[in-house]
């Protein structure tokens, strides 16, 4: 640093825009020439401006040509005091961006048994240095790098350093930072120091399955890596860990099935993980003692190592998430990574601030860091070599650990054009990626119309967004613990309850369309975020009968199954879930986290009707119409008092041709009429599957309080 030479400051704003502030301490903030030299060759600035600014003068000026990025210049004025250029707001520029995108696919290190490579991007540096240790050794070798094109920097070591842990020295604005690699594929403990490693070392083939044809195909289960196993009578060995996740054939002491293979036979198709990618939160050396989800995204291409057996062996992590996977994939499920691109735990200490200060992140009209996110930051995925570092970190985990699909935290961040280039690189590298997101409408310094949130699903096609209005007409407000939604009793939801479970593409009304096709809804009622649903009922229903709860309970996740649209379910909802009334639990400690095991055992009929409605949708298509023409053609609403809902389906595929939905959200028995003929009852308030064989003759029948009917006639 060398603040003591500095009599004023100077920051380049645009390509050939200078911006000098002068102190009025000094000179009176006054001087009628300035000049930029770069040590060889001096030239005059033209000052094209000048304001007051609190205590300071500001002087706007023009450079004659371009700087030369990577290089040390100085302004000087009239009185001899001088000042190094700092780089300002102009990484923040379309020119910038142009000049210095980069689309090469070799940035990090890569390792062989006769060199090593180190690439970095760091275009507004004026020297990058490579800091590399033995694992174990006291002492670090300082490798200089070299400037390139683009803005990229290079080094090779002629050796093999497998294990080796390094980072980045870089000098910018006369200020040297020392930080890890974003491209860091592995990391040292709690993510201090990237490590180089031979990936090839981890390798192994990729597990066939059968395509998703389409998103309304697939079933979510959501979950939490260390909250599936960690429960004591969980069964499963390796608790909390990504082996335990993965362990097979695991049952409670009493006998009865858990862990994946529960999963497996409940039905879902799609198993979705929590953050696993290197977070901040947990110390990895301690991690029994802490606790978090995981949305403090640190490195995003190394595993985090609090689910490791041996966090201290940078093998150890990804290993074993590539065992959890293939597991996984040998049940026939597939994996949804849950990616959080939007933001970094902490901005001011990320690599990607240390190393090009001011460029990933996006800055509100003041010139400082937006918080659309609420935690500080907001990634710029708009910006061309942010967009990449998404892509190519997409691409990374597609290639390397065999994801099946993602889920985008808070998406409403990220722009349309990022989004929609993950869309198409994705179907490049295979077929059924599943895409998810939130789109919410978070208030980040992007146009509303870039965006990639609801209200612009229609330039988002082929990525499904979660429904929060399904969310909260069904069950009732997320962030209301005593609102009542449709499926609690509140009449008042009818209506917008039918056209959701049409899918949301405003079959019944077209003023409640939110979305093109029903392939893009994520319909849900319960995540890992806020109350569960059954604490959400032990607080509207405190006086209730517990099995008038588990009868709101079972339709509000009956309707999440049977809707048209991609079915999410919340991992423990099938047996009420329940965080003892903790409605943000993303640090508190695992008995309020866990998967209670003993409650599957408990309420097991809840899980074998759920099972059922899972089958069901799974065998009948008319549960899953794959575009909102045929949501139009198959699927009728029946004229019911309020707040009945029935729909007519054509069931186009199977030994059923007609199947009626029939809703009941009352506290009293209805009556409604089927049409003549012989009628299956699939499913009614006792129990649901494919092959139940109650049948039951047209005409007027008594539909049980609060509960879903489906009856079908081949």
């Amino acid at each position: 640093m060398i603040s003591s030479e500095r009599n004023f400051l100077a920051y380049l704003d645009e390509m050939k825009i200078i911006a000098i502030l002068l102190p009025l301490s000094y000179y009176q903030g006054m001087s009628a020439t300035f000049s930029i030299s770069d040590g060889i060759k001096t030239q005059p600035l033209k000052i094209l401006e000048k304001r007051r600014i609190e205590n300071n003068n500001k002087y706007v000026c023009q450079l004659a040509d371009e700087i030369s990025f990577g290089k040390v210049y100085w302004i000087m004025d009239e009185h001899g005091g001088k000042t190094d250029l700092q780089i300002g707001a102009v990484i923040r520029t379309e020119l910038f961006d142009k000049k210095y995108y980069y689309d090469g696919d070799d940035l990090g290190a890569k390792c062989t048994e006769t060199y090593t490579q180190f690439k970095l991007w760091a275009p507004t540096a004026t020297q990058v240095k490579v800091k590399l240790r033995q694992p174990q050794g006291p002492y670090a070798e300082i490798v200089k790098m070299k400037r390139h094109d683009r803005g990229v920097w290079s080094a090779i070591v002629h050796r093999d350093l497998d294990y080796h842990h390094y980072t980045f020295l870089v000098l910018v604005n006369q200020v040297w930072q020392e930080a890890v690699d974003p491209y860091a594929t592995a990391v040292s403990v709690n993510g201090e120091r990237g490590v180089i490693v031979k990936l090839e070392k981890t390798a192994r083939p990729k597990i066939p399955l059968p395509e998703l044809e389409n998103p309304v195909d697939a079933i979510i289960y959501e979950t939490h890596i260390r909250d599936f196993t960690i429960h004591p009578n969980s069964g499963v060995r390796h608790k909390g860990l990504y082996l335990g996740a993965g362990e097979i054939d695991t049952k409670r002491k009493e006998g009865d099935v858990t862990g994946l293979s529960y999963l497996k036979d409940l039905g879902i198709t799609h198993i979705e993980f929590l953050p696993f990618h290197d977070f901040a939160g947990v110390n990895e050396l301690e991690a029994k003692k802490e606790y978090n989800w995981g949305y403090n995204p640190v490195h995003f291409n190394a595993p985090d190592g609090s689910y490791a057996t041996d966090p201290t062996d940078p093998y150890s992590r990804i290993k074993e998430l590539k065992q959890l996977i293939d597991q996984v994939h040998y049940k026939g499920l597939k994996v949804i990574m849950d990616v959080v691109y939007n933001h970094v735990y902490s901005r001011e200490n990320s690599p990607f601030e240390k190393i090009v200060p001011g460029y990933y992140f996006r800055h509100n009209e003041f010139g400082m860091p937006s918080n659309g996110t609420g935690v500080g930051n907001d990634i710029a995925s708009e910006r061309k070599m942010v967009r990449k570092f998404i892509l190519d970190s997409i691409r990374f985990w597609l290639e390397e650990y065999h994801i099946d699909g993602f889920r985008f935290d808070l998406m409403g961040i990220l722009d349309v054009e990022t989004m929609s280039e993950v869309r198409k690189m994705c179907d490049r590298l295979a077929k059924g990626i599943l895409l998810i997101g939130e789109g919410w409408n978070l208030n980040t310094p992007l146009p509303l119309d870039k965006k990639a949130i609801i209200q612009n699903q229609s330039k988002l096609p082929t990525i499904a967004q979660f429904n929060d209005k399904f969310r909260d007409t069904i069950k009732g407000s997320t962030f209301n613990l005593f609102d009542k939604g449709y499926a609690f009793g509140n009449e008042h939801h009818y209506e917008a309850a039918a056209d959701l479970i049409a899918g949301s593409v405003g079959v019944l009304k077209k003023e409640n369309k939110l979305f093109n096709e029903p392939s893009q809804t994520v319909n849900y009622v319960e995540c890992h975020d806020n109350h569960t649903m059954w604490d959400k009922l032990l607080a509207c229903y405190r006086t209730e009968d517990e099995s008038i709860r588990i009868k709101y309970h079972l339709l509000a996740t009956a309707l999440v199954i049977l809707s048209q649209g991609v079915p999410f379910l919340h991992s423990g909802q099938e047996f009420f879930r329940t965080k003892q009334g903790e409605g943000n639990s993303y640090r508190s400690p695992d008995f309020i986290n866990q998967m209670d095991w003993n409650r599957k055992s408990r309420y097991i009929n809840s899980v074998q009707y759920i099972k059922g409605l899972i089958e069901i949708r799974k065998k009948l298509s008319c549960f899953r119409l794959r575009t909102a023409e045929e949501i139009r053609s198959s699927m009728k609403q029946s004229p019911l008092h309020a707040p009945l809902i029935t729909f007519v389906y054509q069931n186009k595929n199977g030994e059923y041709r007609e199947v009626i939905l029939a809703i009941n959200p009352r506290k009293n028995e209805e009556i409604i009429s089927l049409p003549e003929g012989e009628w299956y009852v699939l499913a009614d308030h006792y129990e649901a599957g494919i092959s139940m064989s109650k049948r039951i003759s047209g005409g007027e029948i008594k539909i049980q309080p609060i509960s879903i009917n489906i009856f079908a006639k081949k």
